[in-house]
Order: structure tokens, then sequence, then C-alpha cells
């Protein structure tokens, strides 16, 4: 499917530049479903991953060594520990998965409005049957 490589071609030229932070891609995975996803514990980490309880404990231990994820209680069952993203683990996240808006900007200036508003259309639409196709 060539929309694949389209994919690729955009987020190789417009991603952001990455800075000193050692980030691998299973931490990043790891703090987007925490971002996507509602009361995310660490048994939800292992199932994604298809890993131990034991061993996705471990790399929460090192998200939150970091500053990017905390833990807390979950508000509806206060028995159940929930992990959620610090301020610092959203700036990171976002700069390793988003557009460079600066980028993207450039590019829109030689875009008409109307194929501005094609693309967005298209991503938005994109967006909403992805998540309706693979939320649980």
């Amino acid at each position: 499917m060539d929309l694949n490589q389209y994919w690729t071609d955009i987020y190789y030229y417009l991603h952001y530049t990455h800075g000193e932070e050692k980030v691998t891609q299973q931490m990043i995975r790891i703090m987007q479903h925490i971002d996507k996803k509602e009361r995310v514990g660490v048994r939800d980490i292992a199932h994604l991953l298809q890993i131990s309880q034991n061993t996705a404990s471990e790399h929460m231990k090192r998200l939150i060594q970091k500053g990017y994820v905390e833990k807390g209680r979950d508000p509806k069952d206060e028995r159940k520990v929930v992990l959620s993203l610090t301020p610092n683990g959203k700036n990171i996240l976002f700069h390793h998965t988003s557009l460079d808006e600066k980028k993207l900007e450039a590019v829109y200036t030689h875009l008409s409005k109307e194929e501005q508003a094609m693309i967005e259309a298209a991503f938005r639409r994109l967006s909403e049957e992805a998540k309706r196709c693979f939320s649980s």
C-alpha cells in the first residue's frame, strides 16, 4: 500500500529533531499506551508488549526514574495503581511521535487552502476509523 510509503516520507522529513535524551522505541510505545488509554496499569503494559508483569514492572521503574511516568491510585478503585505521564513525559512523547509544526507550516505555505482542508479531513477520517476499529 502506498500510504505506508507516504507516511514514512512525511515523518522522515517533518519529524522533530531529537535531543540528548535516550528514549527507546519500547519506551515510546509504553508512553503512547498510557497517553491513549484510560487507567493503565503494569498488567496492561505487560499485555501490550507480551512480556511478564515483572519485566513490565522493570520497564516502568526506568520510566519513573527518568521522570516520564508516575504512579497513582485509580480514582474509581483506590486499590488499583494506575500510570500517568508527567509533563516531561508528555513533552518527550510529543517530540518523538509528532510532526514538527514549523516544518509542517513551511509545507502548508505551498498548498492551497482547499488542499490543506482536504489533507486535514483525510487524516481526521483515517484517525477516527483507526480508533473505531482498534479501540477496545
